[in-house]
């Protein structure tokens, strides 16, 4: 059952009505927030007093002028002094004696947000029976009395004191998991090391940045957490930050082709270096995009540069072309005519030639949408076949890229048509077989690679390749279709290889891997996961999809989550922490009149009788899934 904010404060002042103590809070400008009515008896104020928003200061000098404090000569002084302990918000205990006799202890604590809550005990009765024993004991010493005296009050100042602890603790426990969240949420991984090389922190996210690491590393050596490849890359780097050195650098992982930047921190204390700070970040498509960048601008200058020679040179061979025209009109003896004939082929190629330049150096931007691989190698086969001699064979072939890429489907027929009839020219005359094949690494990289079965590159080939006008085809190559090839390729953030295999040549393209985004509203998700590790990936996946992920490990804690304001959307494991499953916590909440998108997670078989029941109510996906399985599921709701 729910209650409103309202009923819910006439509750809580209801209870603190019934203690025996008077309390009293007021905030951080020491304006009251809540008194009980023990408090308004005791003191005897007025009601302005007593009432939400009353003064501190006010309230202090009511009770001087009224002489609770005895007789104090400057009572505007003596507020002021008042008012400033009490703005240092600090803990105390106090006993003093009212001018009514009446004695009161007073325990102070602040509050994290500013402000404290004071608690008055009527210590009266205690005091006297203290005073009687003194007074009528002759068998017990006075230094007995007194040391019990003084034990009194040091147990209830430390009883105080235990308070204070407490709730120093419970903040810094809190303080101290919002840290780790926050890190834990971040897209990088942050760790420390100590002077042996073994991880002392970690947020836990070293597979988001390498993928195939272990997220448990706290122990470990960063040797045996990176694995051999990787460290030896990043191992000068470090012993530079334990001789006090800071850095920042990058590497390729050769496990996942990703680009990472790592800056290694010296941790310094008393000027000696007792460990280093490392913060390390996935950075690949950033590097994509930065030599996209890089070559868009050479392909500017490239423009700027031949645009006036081109155009100077078109000049040249319409003049050329022209006065050979006139020659051949003359008559001419038929060795003069094949001159002639001959001068003119040259110029019209030359003019095929700044044709080619000028498609080369002009601006040409890339223009990605959803391409599916496989279609769009079929359709390679379709126009590139006809152009092919009989004995030459053309085989296409893609592994698990059955969904769609953001691609720019025109460039890279074009590089991959063009690579084919490069395959044909090495193969020639004789028979042979080209070979295509296209597959993703690490989820990083889309690899098309181009093979054929001729004689293979010549070192200088290997060499220089991918150079304008570099050719093997004597007078019938330009020497421009691998540099084009090249260019769109590195226009697109992408890397071109050249080598030479057992039985040939090839040709391989690697291109940034960029599925289509699902389109789903970012949201706030209530994640429940009682598996850390599972829960650690899942929460990778969402946060991919542009959502904010809080965590539950059990239907209790999601309960108390779900009272958050913002939540959007529940992803839940069925079977949970304890005796209540998650069908049960969504049932929970759903009576609770919770309406936001509600889903469920297995592992366990479609036969499952659990599985069953809660496909009958909720939509359920099973494990294992990835990012993209998860954000089609989820996407789903929204055409549902």
């Amino acid at each position: 059952m729910e209650h409103s904010k309202s009923t819910t404060e006439r509750f809580t002042l209801a209870g603190l009505n019934l203690i025996q103590q008077a309390l009293s809070i007021y905030d951080a400008d020491l304006r009251l927030v809540v008194s009980n009515a023990r408090f308004h008896e005791m003191f005897d104020l007025p009601d302005h007093l007593v009432n939400p928003g009353a003064s501190f200061s006010e309230t202090i000098r009511f009770l001087t002028e009224r002489g609770e404090y005895g007789d104090v000569e400057d009572i505007e002084s003596f507020v002021k002094e008042r008012v400033r302990t009490a703005m240092a918000f600090e803990p105390h205990y106090v006993e003093r004696q009212r001018s009514n006799g009446q004695i009161v202890s007073i325990e102070g604590a602040p509050l994290p947000e500013g402000g404290w809550v004071a608690v008055y005990t009527d210590i009266t009765q205690i005091k006297r029976q203290e005073a009687l024993l003194r007074a009528k004991s002759e068998t017990l010493s006075d230094q007995v009395l007194g040391h019990t005296e003084q034990l009194s009050l040091a147990n209830r100042e430390l009883a105080a004191t235990n308070i204070a602890l407490e709730q120093a603790k419970r903040e810094l426990t809190a303080m101290e998991a919002r840290t780790r969240l926050t890190t834990e949420m971040m897209p990088a991984h942050i760790a420390h090391l100590d002077l042996d090389g073994l991880y002392t922190y970690s947020n836990r996210r070293l597979s988001a940045v390498l993928p195939n690491r272990p997220n448990n590393i706290l122990g470990l050596h960063m040797r045996e957490a990176l694995g051999e490849a990787a460290f030896e890359k990043t191992g000068p780097y470090l012993e530079l930050a334990y001789k006090g050195e800071a850095s920042v650098f990058e590497f390729t992982d050769s496990t996942s082709g990703r680009r990472i930047r790592v800056a290694f921190t010296p941790d310094i204390r008393e000027g000696n270096v007792t460990g280093v700070y490392i913060l390390s970040m996935d950075v690949t498509e950033e590097t994509q995009a930065r030599a996209a960048l890089a070559q868009t601008r050479k392909k500017e200058l490239a423009a700027q540069m031949t645009s006036g020679l081109a155009h100077d040179f078109a000049n040249l061979l319409t003049i050329i072309l022209g006065m050979q025209a006139r020659l051949e009109r003359m008559d001419l003896p038929e060795e003069a005519r094949e001159l002639v004939n001959a001068t003119q082929g040259a110029a019209r190629r030359g003019g095929v030639l700044l044709d080619k330049i000028g498609k080369m150096s002009a601006p040409r931007s890339m223009n990605p949408s959803p391409c599916n691989v496989a279609d769009l190698l079929r359709d390679l086969a379709v126009l590139a076949t006809p152009s092919l001699p009989d004995g030459v064979t053309l085989k296409t072939e893609s592994t698990g890229l059955s969904e769609p890429l953001l691609l720019d489907a025109g460039s890279l027929q074009d590089s991959l048509l063009n690579l084919v009839l490069n395959a044909r020219d090495a193969i020639g005359k004789a028979t042979g077989e080209i070979h295509v094949t296209a597959k993703e690494v690490s989820k990083t990289w889309l690899v098309i690679s181009v093979s054929d079965t001729g004689p293979g590159f010549s070192n200088e080939a290997l060499s220089r390749g991918l150079e304008p006008f570099f050719t093997t085809k004597g007078g019938e190559g330009s020497g421009l279709g691998l540099s084009m090839v090249y260019d769109l390729t590195k226009l697109a953030g992408g890397q071109v290889e050249l080598e030479n295999h057992a039985s040939g040549g090839r040709v391989t393209l690697r291109l940034p891997r960029r599925p289509v985004p699902v389109q789903s509203e970012p949201t706030m998700v209530l994640l429940v996961e009682d598996s850390p590790e599972i829960r650690l990936n899942v929460r990778d996946m969402l946060m991919e999809l542009g959502h904010v992920v809080i965590e539950a490990e059990t239907v209790g804690e999601a309960c108390e989550l779900a009272k958050l304001p913002g939540i959007g959307m529940i992803l839940s494991d069925i079977s949970l922490k304890g005796n209540e499953t998650g069908i049960a916590l969504l049932d929970r909440l759903s009576d609770a009149g919770m309406t936001v998108p509600a889903f469920l997670m297995t592992s366990k078989p479609e036969s499952d009788p659990l599985f069953q029941e809660a496909a009958q109510r909720y939509r359920v996906i099973g494990k294992p899934f990835d990012g993209r399985e998860l954000g089609s599921f989820l996407a789903a709701e929204d055409t549902a």
